[in-house]
């Protein structure tokens, strides 16, 4: 058995996190105390080990205890390692995890031990931190032997230190927190075990501070809430194929498990292994001997060439490693095993190995994946079998954008943007029927809210940025959550930030009708936007800081719409019908000020010096032109390459539009660019068209959720989901299949085109459910269960 930092098994499945606490720990002080290691520095980088040893009379059938620390922590009982935490949020919104330890216990003496870590000035943006801390409140009296308090021993573990991560020489935005670097020689392996001899190790100091729940005490420090969402998945992961070597040879069996790779001492050996995917994982490197060599962990999505491109993402010739990177520090012993603390994003993993007077023999290397525990649903399939790598590669970028929270990318950020958010929730909702992770999002950015009454862009986050087109999608977010959730009373307890938000925007418009001056960073898509010299930021069109901008203007009212149908639903009819009659003037002085008659688009300002797609579809989205006039005005879009091209992100609005104007037809012919993501070699969704930094960003998984809405045609009829409507768009297809979850039970779908032209199939709704089928003008009432359809 390898004497390994970290055990590689997490045991969720023995773990039990619904478990009703006996005792409201949401509304008492905590008996146990906050605890730290003694003479540790309180918000600087550190790596901390607490052990308690507990005696239990019999195996308990059940003991809940509930855990936090800052940073995080990994809780163990008995060697085997049962939770990491806690979920990412803020100081005063600071999640603790409920845990029945009762299936890792036995009758005598039990081992508790924890690994507790500060990144300090390396932290990743995504985490936000009050000091260094530890705390374990057992759940009743049955449970306050686990209480945190000078019974836990503690000890600074300095094994470890940080690897800075290096801006300038990645040449991009990198915030995911600094790598590690550990000496084994420095670290007390099997610290977590039992029969560790933890003598030298001081008694733990506790902090001075009370704990509490939120809106207890005098003192702000951790307002403590109970977390809203499971613990992540992990299972395991092999890279598949050595792609190159120098220094020593190695073959694809060592990746396999079953074949070391022995390096000579004095030597440098570099080995490029290829994943053939891109995935998030906890790399678990073993080696033995080789006493002061140093492994070196590189992490990449691609490789680059000279220039920086990273070109088709299978081709290594002429191609390079520039990435993230761990080190490893070997002391000579066998089976020593690295793995980070926290996880890496990698399709390519490079070993760069330099022996001293030893030989070292990397024994394996393996990975654990993890992300937060969704399970996939929804299905489609059609007579275009291309559609099925789409879906797989798409449902892959949704599943490495979310963790404890949704990522806009797992490599370079992690961090929940509400524009990326939207998207993702919706594409959560459709596939997977889980709505916590949507919940906990609409949650963090509501507590993000600050003086001007916006939300903050991204949240969790130690950087505080605004995007105030931002603050307007958190509020479609709490439409999109409505129209598919009978949660009234969450939905109702947003309406007050909400109105935050529509106040700000509102306040800043002038007596044009539109927008005036906008201040933050009012982005709106990657585009190449002509002549927006403005906003260094970039992502910004022309008239957001000097005012006049249709597409900031319209968005307003796009949301307005949203807000007025919320606000009616709770009873704010008054309001409801300002914020609708405020969505028509916007869209009205729009039209009159930005649409150009002798184009038969709209401009961007009044100017009328740029012209884009966004401007008109939102046109379409806010019925600023009339009805039957939206269908050309949105082909015109699509078909004039002189404006400003949507990216990616913005597609997902094109969508909407497509839909609602009766073009859905045209989605499926709307691919071609993630089919030329495909045929460059990646195996998730990228940020932008080439050249992108990231190569893995959930907004560009739009399709999945489009699939299902648009081509299935599957959309809810009312709020909460009460009724649904199906309206199918086949483009060039012959047959359609689809299944997603809905609250009640799976809708499925199966449809061809007859030959005269007409819709022919099958729908099955769940108990309780009813809707309506739409066919070219034509309708057919549906009912629960299955039913023949043909129209």
């Amino acid at each position: 058995m390898p004497v390994r930092l970290l055990f590689v098994c997490l045991l969720l499945s023995l773990t039990t996190f619904a478990q009703t606490p006996a005792n409201d720990w949401t509304n008492r002080y905590w008996t146990a105390k906050w605890i730290a290691c003694p003479g540790a520095p309180a918000k600087q980088y550190g790596v901390y080990h607490f052990r308690k040893t507990i005696s239990l009379p019999q195996k308990p059938t059940r003991f809940l205890v509930h855990v936090s620390a800052d940073n995080r922590y990994q809780l163990f009982v008995n060697g085997k390692r049962v939770a990491l935490g806690p979920a990412r949020s803020d100081p005063q919104h600071w999640y603790y995890d409920s845990i029945d330890l009762a299936p890792f216990l036995q009758s005598g003496a039990n081992t508790l031990a924890a690994l507790v870590w500060n990144m300090g000035e390396g932290m990743p943006v995504s985490q936000t931190s009050y000091q260094t801390g530890f705390i374990v409140q057992g759940d009743t009296d049955a449970e306050k032997s686990a209480n945190t308090d000078s019974g836990w021993k503690s000890y600074q573990n300095r094994a470890y230190s940080p690897i800075k991560n290096d801006i300038p020489k990645l040449r991009t935005y990198i915030v995911v927190g600094d790598g590690d670097r550990v000496d084994a020689a420095q670290y007390p392996w099997s610290w977590e075990q039992a029969n560790y001899d933890d003598a030298a190790w001081k008694p733990a100091q506790q902090l001075w501070f009370q704990a509490k729940p939120r809106g207890f005490g005098t003192d702000g420090n951790w307002q403590l809430m109970p977390r809203p969402i499971p613990m992540m998945a992990e299972q395991p992961v092999r890279l598949q194929t050595v792609r190159r070597t120098s220094g020593a040879p190695m073959t694809n069996a060592f990746l396999q498990g079953n074949a070391p790779v022995n390096i000579p001492a004095s030597t440098t050996a570099t080995f490029l292994l290829d994943q053939t995917y891109l995935t998030n994982a906890y790399p678990e490197l073993t080696v033995s001997g080789g006493k002061g060599a140093v492994v070196t962990l590189s992490y990449a999505e691609a490789l680059i060439d000279q220039a920086g491109k990273k070109g088709n993402r299978n081709e290594i010739n002429g191609r390079h490693m520039l990435g993230f990177d761990d080190q490893f520090i070997a002391d000579g012993s066998a089976r020593r095993t690295f793995r980070p603390l926290w996880f890496r994003t990698y399709r390519y993993l490079q070993l760069t190995v330099e022996t001293r007077e030893q030989p070292l023999v990397l024994d394996d290397l393996s990975g654990q994946f993890t992300g937060y525990p969704f399970t996939e649903k929804a299905q489609v399939s059609t007579n275009d079998s291309t559609l099925k790598n789409i879906w797989n590669v798409g449902w892959r970028t949704a599943q490495l954008c979310a963790g404890e929270t949704y990522y806009d990318c797992p490599y370079y950020e992690q961090l929940q943007y509400t524009g990326d958010t939207r998207i993702q929730a919706l594409i959560s909702l459709y596939v997977t029927g889980d709505d916590r992770l949507m919940r906990k999002a609409i949650t963090d950015y509501d507590h993000s809210r600050f003086s001007d009454g916006l939300t903050q862009s991204r949240y969790p986050s130690s950087d505080f940025q605004v995007i105030p087109t931002f603050s307007l999608f958190w509020v479609c977010m709490l439409h999109d959550y409505w129209m598919h959730r009978p949660d009234d009373a969450f939905v109702k307890s947003m309406l007050p930030g909400m109105l935050a938000v529509l106040n700000w925007h509102e306040q800043r418009l002038t007596p044009t009708g539109m927008n005036g001056p906008l201040s933050w960073w009012n982005f709106v898509d990657w585009s190449d936007w002509k002549g927006a010299k403005d906003e260094a930021a970039g992502g910004v069109p022309n008239g957001a800081r000097t005012g006049g901008s249709s597409i900031l203007t319209l968005q307003q009212a796009y949301t307005y719409l949203r807000a007025g149908d919320l606000l009616a639903h709770f009873g704010q009819n008054e309001r409801a019908e300002h914020y609708r009659e405020l969505a028509r003037r916007l869209a009205k002085a729009t039209v009159a000020q930005c649409y150009d008659s002798n184009r038969g688009l709209f401009a961007d300002t009044p100017a009328k010096t740029s012209y884009s797609q966004h401007a008109n579809i939102l046109a379409v989205l806010t019925d600023a032109v009339p009805a039957a006039q939206q269908a050309a005005l949105l082909q015109k879009t699509i078909s004039d390459t002189s404006l400003t091209q949507a990216t990616f992100y913005f597609k997902f609005y094109l969508f909407e539009a497509l839909r609602k104007t009766g073009m859905g037809d045209q989605f499926i012919p709307q691919l071609k660019p993630w089919r030329d993501m495909l045929a460059m070699g990646l195996t998730t969704f990228a940020e932008n068209p080439e050249p992108t930094r990231s190569d893995c960003h959930a907004w560009s998984a739009s399709p999945l959720y489009e699939l299902l809405a648009t081509t299935c045609g599957i959309r809810p009829a009312e709020p909460n989901f009460k009724t649904v409507r199906i309206e199918p768009s086949f483009g060039p297809l012959t047959n359609i299949s689809g299944k997603m979850p809905h609250p009640k039970g799976d809708i499925a779908v199966q449809f061809q085109k007859t030959a005269t032209g007409g819709l022919a199939g099958t729908v099955t709704l769940p108990a309780g459910l009813t809707g309506t089928l739409r066919w070219k003008g034509k309708s057919l009432l549906l009912k629960s269960g299955t039913q023949p359809v043909s129209l």
